[in-house]
């Protein structure tokens, strides 16, 4: 908007506002100008998400097999954390790779499981992993058991009582890992289980140290 003089006379006697719009040529420039900077934009944020998704998923893991381990030392016996394509509950099944999880307390010789009974059955709780981040995959054990100190230990499906669910402990091996990634995000996590029971979440492309605490073990 410009003030404008009006003249009469050779003289200017009044001035008067004069509104001014956006030429044709400079909305096409500007539009073009706002295309190119999203275009150029959204391979980063595009990376931005599926990365959030990763770190998403490792956190929601990690959570797990912590609430698995405080669960086993709460209640003073052995606890089962696994992954299933199931509904939590039950009759849920171990699979490598599942979108759910489920901590269940495995039952001891002489126990008496009654489904229906809240304080007798061994399900626990559960969740879900990968159904708010669709494409990011998880690597590793199908379960994880813990005893009522809080490390791990090895289980027959048999003991467990979960169809798939078979915890192992190699001594040569002492970290259990699972493996998070999505094609296209920035990096790959890892959440790492030791045989004393400590859960951590880390970066694979790093090794931990004084300048690296987000590392993983070599």
């Amino acid at each position: 908007m410009q003030l404008r003089p009006r003249i009469a006379g050779g003289r200017p006697r009044l001035w008067v506002y004069a509104d001014r719009g956006f030429t044709l040529v400079e909305l096409i420039v500007t539009i073009a100008l706002l295309s190119i900077l999203v275009a150029l934009a959204s391979p980063s944020f595009s990376q931005w998400i599926r990365s959030a998704q990763v770190r998403t998923v490792a956190e929601t893991l990690q959570n797990g097999v912590r609430t698995a381990q405080a669960e086993a030392l709460r209640r003073n016996r052995q606890v089962v954390f696994l992954l299933t394509n199931d509904e939590p509950g039950l009759s849920a099944v171990a699979t490598e790779s599942g979108r759910n999880w489920v901590i269940r307390w495995i039952p001891l010789p002489g126990d008496t499981v009654v489904a229906t009974a809240p304080d007798n059955q061994p399900f626990v709780q559960g969740g879900a992993v990968t159904d708010f981040a669709g494409g990011v995959n998880i690597t590793g054990p199908a379960a994880i058991c813990f005893n009522a100190l809080g490390r791990r230990v090895a289980a027959t499906a048999a003991t467990t009582g979960v169809t798939g669910a078979v915890c192992t402990v190699d001594p040569g091996e002492p970290l259990a890992a699972f493996e998070i990634e999505r094609a296209g995000a920035a990096r790959p996590l890892r959440v790492t289980v030791a045989l004393g029971g400590q859960v951590r979440l880390c970066d694979p492309a790093r090794t931990v140290g004084t300048t690296t605490p987000d590392g993983c073990p070599a």
